[in-house]
């Protein structure tokens, strides 16, 4: 059995204790490397989302206007949408790095890098932006969008000044979960030299067999998914 394995079943206050130290004893030494990879997985996780909530949106739009129960019902139109919308959800993340490398090239000029990762991490998330937000439109009660369609709202008016309004706390709270599910992806990017905290994590913990910079890696990125959640729970209380 492995020394530190053996350690942790022994005596888990001790081991836990060492290894406390040796992480906090370990952060002059990674400091340098740990802002940086901090401040790219930000990058990653702010700019995707941004990005991914942008051309969700759009089809989210063309989803609510085409589905069954939709302003503009359209079936082959929302089939369409539906289909490329979970075939590429259904992908793992990993895998549509690597098949997406020769356009990431033309796209980006480069497959190497944060900026890089970008582009493969905005194809992975605006078809989940994409469900989620037309899910919180769904949720807006359909009398309350009968009622301004009587009045002879138009389309674009139900969507912009009915729904939208009733269905943004919601949405917000899902951009929060969608920027979460961002970080994840970004680590991931990281094994394939995306940079961030997972190719940290990656090249200096696993490969060098540095398991402090794993650790630290791990909890940065706990703190970053709980300001983020944090931040969309407040954001969708003062909208509701």
């Amino acid at each position: 059995m492995n020394p530190d394995a053996a350690s942790v079943f022994a005596d888990p206050v001790v081991w836990a204790a060492q290894l406390a130290r040796s992480v906090l004893a370990s952060y002059d030494d990674l400091k340098m490397d740990l802002w940086r990879a901090t401040i790219e997985t930000l990058y990653m996780t702010f700019a995707t989302t941004g990005f991914a909530v942008i051309a969700g949106f759009g089809l989210a739009i063309l989803m609510i206007l085409t589905g069954p129960h939709g302003l503009k019902p359209n079936a082959r139109i929302y089939r369409v949408l539906d289909l490329v919308v979970n075939l590429v959800r259904s992908i793992p993340f990993i895998i549509l790095i690597l098949l997406l490398m020769g356009i990431t090239s033309f796209v980006m000029g480069t497959t190497i890098g944060t900026r890089a990762a970008i582009f493969p991490l905005t194809v992975a998330a605006a078809p989940f932006a994409a469900r989620i937000i037309e899910g919180s439109f769904l949720e807006v009660d359909r009398g309350v969008v009968e009622a301004a369609r009587s009045f002879g709202a138009s389309r674009w008016q139900l969507i912009l000044k009915v729904m939208l309004p009733e269905a943004l706390p919601s949405i917000v709270l899902n951009i929060a979960v969608l920027a979460i599910a961002v970080v994840g992806y970004s680590a991931m990017a990281g094994v394939v030299g995306g940079g961030g905290l997972g190719d940290l994590a990656y090249r200096i913990g696993f490969l060098r067999f540095q398991r402090d910079a794993i650790v630290w890696s791990v909890l940065i990125l706990l703190l970053l998914v709980q300001v983020i959640q944090s931040v969309g729970n407040f954001c969708y209380k003062k909208l509701r």
